[in-house]
C-alpha cells in the first residue's frame, strides 16, 4: 500500500498514516480530496519538484533511497513453483549451462522445506528427504556462478515442525484472550509471526541467518500482505487492521537490518510482494503478484512498473511469461521475456503446468528467449549504472515518456512505450499476431533503431514493422551505451573491457554520459570511496568529432587500465584522420554498417582525447 496522490503539476501528497482506510478523489465533484483511516495520526507531506526527476528525488529523500543491489541481481533467474528436489534443481541449472543460456540465480519455492504444498508452511528448515545435501548443492551452484534464493512466508501452520517452538518462544500474534491466534487459509490452519515484537523479529531473523550461513544469497518473502489476516488478530503494536498495510514493510526491515548487523559487507537481495511507502530503503524488490499467463496479464505490466517506479519502488517487475494457468503460448512467452530485457529484474516464474524456463520450451521459443537473455547480459554495464542512479537520485529504471515531455498531457496515461534509463526507448509487443505497432518517439531527439541503425525523428508517431526476433527498441542520438562481452553468469563479467557504442548524429553538438563501476557486491562501495565514475563526452564541431574519456576514481580504488572498443555509429564516410592523445591511429571503418571502431587501452588515472576529422 502506497498512500500517495501524484498530480500532473509535478507535486504529490503522501499520507503518512498506515491503518486501513480509504481515499476519495473528489467523488462529490466539490474539489475535495479525502483520506481517512481507522486510527493513527493525521499526518501528511506535500512534495514538489521543478521536474519529474526532482519530484521523485525529493520523495525518496523523504522516504529513503534504495541501497544498491548486487550485480548478479541483474542476471537471469531460474524459477518456478517449484523445484521439488536437489536433483531437479541442479539438473535445471546444468541444462542452462549446456544450452549456453546465461543464468545467475535459482529460486526455491516451498518444496525446500516440505514435500507437499499444504500442511508444511512454517517448517522453515531444510527438507532433507528432497535436499539431502542442501549445503553442498548451494556451494556447487555458487561455484558455477549461480546464487540460491529461498522462499519464506510469515505463516506457521499448526501442523508444521516449528509450531511448538513458535508457541514456546512467544513469537506469534494473539487472539483477544492472549493465546496464539489461529485460523484457516489455503495452506492449512495457521498462526502468523508477530514481527512487531522483539521475540518474533529475532526468531524470524535467526532462520534467515542460518540460511545465509548455509550459502543462501537471497530472501524471497511471499504472502506478506499478509494474504489472510482476520481483523480480530492482535499484534504487539496494534490490531490486524492497524498494522496490515505495514506488515511487508516491517518484514523487509527485519531482513535488511539483520544483514546490516550480521553480514555488513553483503548487499542483500530481498524479493517481496507487499510493502509500504519507504520500503525501498530496506532494499525491497517488489513484483506484481500471481499474474495470469495471458496477453491481458502482460498488458497491465508496463503501467504497474512505471507507476511504482515514480513512488520509490524502482524494482517493480512481473513474473515473466505469466504465473497462473496452463496456457502454453510461445508467442506470449517470448514477447514477455523480450519486454523483460528492459525490466529491473529478469525473473521468469510460473506454476509448473507449463515451464517458465526457456530451456524447457520449444526450440523456436528457446532460441528467441536466448537472444533476449544474451542482450540483457550485454547491457549489464548500462543497467548497473541505472542501479546507481536509482540509489543516488531515486530515478526509476523504467521511466514514463512524460518525464521527457512534461507539458505533453497526452503522455500522462501513455504506457505503450517507455524509457529504459535515459537513452533506450522500448515499445513492448503486448498483443498476439501483430505485424506493425504505433510508436511515439519523444521530441527533441533523434532515435536509432538498435538493430539496424535506421533513424527516426522525435516528436512523431510512426508505424513500425514488427519481427519475431525482438521488440521495437531505439537509442537516443548522442548516447553512449556501454556493453559487456558474452558471459554465462555475471561472475564471468570483466569490467576491464567495455564495448562503448556512441550514436553520432550531426544535430547533436555535444553530449555527456557518466557510468558507475564498483565490484558489484560490497555494501556501501560508493560511501567507502571504492568506485569509479567514468565520464564520456562528445563534441561535434564542423568537420571534427571530439570524444573525451575521464574517470573519477574513489580514493580507495586503485585505477586500472580498461580496454575500450569504441564503436561510433552513423559515420557516413571513412574519416580523413584520427588522433588519440595527439597521435595518429588507424581505425576500422565498416562501409556497410557506417560504423567506425577504435581499440583503446585506457589508463583510467589519465584522460583520453580522441579527435576524428570527418570531412
Amino acid at each position: 500500500t502506497l498512500p500517495i496522490v501524484v498530480s500532473s503539476n509535478k507535486y504529490m501528497i503522501h499520507f503518512d498514516n498506515a491503518p486501513i482506510g480509504y481515499l476519495d478523489l473528489d467523488s462529490k465533484k466539490n474539489n475535495t480530496l479525502t483520506y481517512e483511516t481507522i486510527s493513527g495520526r493525521k499526518t501528511y507531506q506535500i512534495l514538489a519538484g521543478n521536474t519529474w526527476y526532482d519530484l521523485v528525488n525529493n520523495y525518496t529523500d523523504l522516504t529513503g533511497k534504495q541501497p544498491m543491489l548486487p550485480r548478479w541481481s541483474l542476471g537471469n533467474f531460474s524459477s518456478r513453483f517449484g523445484y521439488h528436489s536437489q536433483q531437479e534443481t541442479e539438473a535445471t541449472i546444468d541444462k542452462f549451462i549446456e544450452e549456453e543460456i546465461p543464468v545467475d540465480a535459482v529460486i526455491l519455492d516451498l518444496y525446500w522445506f516440505g514435500k507437499d504444498v499444504k500442511g508444511t508452511m512454517g517448517n522453515l528448515e531444510i527438507y532433507r528427504d528432497s535436499f539431502p545435501d542442501f549445503e553442498g548443492m548451494v556451494k556447487r551452484l555458487n561455484d558455477k556462478g549461480v546464487k540460491t534464493i529461498t522462499i519464506t512466508e510469515p505463516f506457521v501452520l499448526t501442523t508444521s515442525n516449528k509450531w511448538n517452538e513458535a508457541v514456546e518462544n512467544d513469537v506469534l500474534a494473539k487472539d483477544s484472550i492472549g493465546n496464539p491466534a489461529t485460523y484457516d487459509f489455503y495452506f492449512g490452519n495457521t498462526g502468523i509471526i508477530d514481527i512487531y515484537k522483539s521475540e518474533g523479529e529475532q526468531w524470524f531473523w535467526d532462520i534467515y541467518k542460518s540460511l545465509a550461513n548455509k550459502g543462501v544469497a537471497g530472501v524471497w518473502g511471499d504472502l506478506g500482505e499478509p494474504e489472510v489476516l482476520p481483523s480480530w488478530v492482535n499484534f504487539e503494536t496494534g490490531t490486524a487492521d492497524e498494522i496490515h498495510n505495514t506488515y511487508g514493510h516491517v518484514w523487509a526491515r527485519l531482513v535488511y537490518e539483520g544483514y546490516q548487523r550480521d553480514f555488513p559487507n553483503t548487499r542483500p537481495f530481498i524479493l517481496m510482494r507487499a510493502g509500504y511507502s519507504g520500503s525501498q530503503r530496506y532494499g525491497m524488490i517488489p513484483w506484481s503478484g500471481d499474474v495470469n499467463r495471458t496477453w491481458g496479464g502482460l498488458q497491465s505490466q508496463p503501467e504497474i512498473a512505471l507507476q511504482m517506479g515514480m513512488q520509490g519502488m524502482g524494482y517493480m517487475h512481473s513474473d515473466l511469461g505469466g504465473f497462473a494457468g496452463a496456457n502454453l503460448d510461445d508467442e506470449l512467452y517470448v514477447r514477455w521475456l523480450q519486454y523483460g530485457v528492459f525490466n529491473p529484474i529478469f525473473r521468469p516464474h510460473a506454476q509448473e503446468d507449463v515451464p517458465s524456463e526457456p530451456i524447457y520450451r520449444s526450440e523456436k521459443a528457446k532460441t528467441m528467449a536466448k537472444y533476449a537473455i544474451q542482450m540483457r547480459y550485454r547491457l549489464l554495464p548500462y543497467n548497473y549504472n541505472l542501479v546507481y542512479e536509482n540509489s543516488k537520485y531515486g530515478k526509476p529504471l523504467m521511466r514514463p515518456l512524460f518525464f521527457e515531455e512534461p507539458k505533453n498531457a497526452q503522455l500522462f496515461a501513455y504506457t505503450k512505450t517507455y524509457l529504459w534509463g535515459n537513452d533506450i526507448l522500448v515499445s513492448p509487443v503486448l498483443e498476439a499476431g501483430k505485424k506493425t505497432q504505433e510508436v511515439y518517439f519523444p521530441k527533441g531527439s533523434m532515435w536509432f533503431n538498435i538493430e539496424n541503425d535506421s533513424i527516426v525523428k522525435g516528436g512523431e508517431t510512426k508505424s513500425i514493422g514488427l519481427n519475431e526476433a525482438f521488440i521495437p527498441t531505439y537509442v537516443r542520438a548522442g548516447a553512449f551505451i556501454p556493453l559487456a562481452n558474452k558471459m554465462q553468469t555475471t561472475k564471468d563479467y570483466d569490467d576491464s573491457y567495455i564495448q562503448l557504442q556512441y550514436y553520432y548524429h550531426p544535430s547533436i553538438e555535444a553530449s555527456e554520459r557518466n557510468f558507475y563501476f564498483d565490484d558489484g557486491q560490497s555494501a556501501n562501495a560508493y560511501s567507502k570511496a571504492n568506485y569509479q565514475l567514468l565520464k564520456f563526452e562528445a563534441e561535434n564541431e564542423r568537420r571534427w568529432l571530439d570524444i573525451d574519456f575521464e574517470a573519477e576514481n574513489g580514493k580507495n580504488l586503485t585505477p586500472q587500465t580498461k580496454s575500450v572498443e569504441l564503436v561510433i555509429h552513423n559515420i557516413q564516410k571513412k574519416p580523413r584522420r584520427i588522433k588519440i592523445k595527439n597521435k595518429k591511429v588507424n581505425g576500422t571503418y565498416n562501409s556497410k554498417y557506417k560504423t567506425l571502431s577504435l581499440n583503446i587501452n585506457w589508463d583510467t588515472s589519465e584522460d583520453i582525447e580522441i579527435d576524428i576529422k570527418l570531412k
